[in-house]
């Protein structure tokens, strides 16, 4: 595959970057899905496995960019699983992930707005909107189970 003369190198480091981070994703929650299943916690395994299958569709739209852009995907890393005793700290975990998925895809749409990337720009704002939004579902899970547990 050849890249267009229009690639900007900059926002394919963001993109394989970007799926690194969503297959690591991937990984950690389709472990604490079979980890909150051992600890017959069959609600949190059933969120977990839905987070893995969300963030996949991220890795799968990534691999799509890429493919448009004529870059072949690579995800250089994939993270350790950080696991927990509880499912507390799995979500603190997971808050802390999210939070830097977050701040990954503000950086790169912020890229794309200042070199005047409009199109790169929207896709990274979609990935950040749907973090945020993973990102809140975990806080809030977890103050309701700080109060529950009170």
């Amino acid at each position: 595959m050849m890249l267009t003369d229009r690639t900007d190198q900059k926002v394919l480091g963001y993109l394989g970057r970007a799926l690194s981070l969503e297959l690591s994703a991937v990984q950690l929650y389709s472990t604490q899905a079979r980890l909150a299943t051992k600890w017959g916690l069959q609600e949190a395994a059933d969120y977990f496995r839905n987070e893995a299958v969300s963030e996949m569709a991220h890795a799968d739209r990534l691999i799509d960019r890429m493919l448009a852009y004529g870059y072949a995907p690579s995800a250089s890393q994939l993270r350790p699983v950080e696991l927990g005793k509880n499912l507390d700290e799995l979500l603190t975990v997971d808050i802390r992930f999210e939070r830097e998925l977050v701040d990954f895809y503000k950086l790169a749409a912020t890229y794309c707005v200042k070199n005047g990337l409009v199109d790169d720009k929207v896709f990274f704002n979609e990935l950040l909107a749907e973090e945020q939004s993973h990102y809140a579902e975990l806080k809030d899970w977890q103050l309701k189970l700080h109060s529950s547990t009170l």
